[in-house]
């Protein structure tokens, strides 16, 4: 239980701090260790790539809460966002328009192209020998089953869904999201959707002095060793 939690959050921390705010929304900039780290963790647990997970997150902002949004619960639902979410990405994912539109400044390298692209769903599987590897037959197919569902459930349904139909808002932006709690760790953060909905570009989602926000942490501490540069967090 404890490995599957902690794996699951660097798979977390992965996608708040690299795909999010480094490559969605160029908040920051990473070393080139810790981004390929990154890189290489989420094509491990999620098969996700860089190029089609910020442009689709990209549109979303372009196009938020209108028949173009790839995942509005607006427009489709709180119900199909929540427990579908991730076929909404899937579907969007083969869209040429959408990542040519919004895919730019994104890795394009060899291992870009040629393995993390090409072979995108060849790391979940060996993620799969490592857990059976290291943990057992069982609690390694447990914890394998955790780090595949973990995105799509909490990323794709949770913030996509909830965080655009219930909690508070601190800024009346135009769109419909919401932050799902002030004390923002078991999703990295990203809990305070409104809060970044209001400020897209900023690499802190904290807005009140209440509010906590784990991703912005581990920014401070990455930037603190020289790895990571902050460009905007901000007024």
């Amino acid at each position: 239980m404890l490995a599957a939690l902690a794996l699951t959050h660097v798979t977390i921390a992965a996608v708040t701090i690299y795909l999010h705010r480094c490559q969605a929304h160029r908040a920051l900039e990473l070393h080139p260790l810790i981004s390929h780290f990154f890189r290489f963790w989420l094509w491990l647990t999620t098969g996700m790539v860089t190029k089609e997970w910020a442009a689709i997150h990209r549109k979303h902002h372009a196009k938020c809460e209108t028949v173009e949004d790839p995942h509005s619960p607006q427009i489709y639902g709180i119900n199909r966002v929540l427990w579908a979410g991730v076929f909404l990405y899937v579907k969007e994912s083969f869209n040429k328009e959408t990542l040519e539109r919004y895919g730019h400044g994104t890795p394009d390298d060899w291992m870009e192209r040629n393995l993390y692209t090409r072979c995108s769903v060849f790391g979940v599987f060996l993620t799969l020998a490592t857990d059976l590897l290291l943990f057992g037959v069982v609690p390694g197919v447990l914890i394998w089953l955790a780090q595949i569902a973990w995105i799509p459930f909490w990323a794709a349904g949770i913030i996509n869904g909830v965080g655009h139909a219930v909690g508070y808002r601190n800024f009346n932006v135009k769109d419909a999201s919401r932050n799902i709690s002030p004390i923002a760790i078991w999703l990295g953060g990203e809990e305070l959707h409104n809060n970044h909905h209001h400020d897209p570009h900023s690499a802190k989602f904290k807005a009140k002095w209440y509010e906590f926000d784990i991703g912005w942490v581990y920014l401070r501490l990455l930037s603190f060793f020289g790895l990571a540069k902050i460009e905007y967090a901000g007024s």
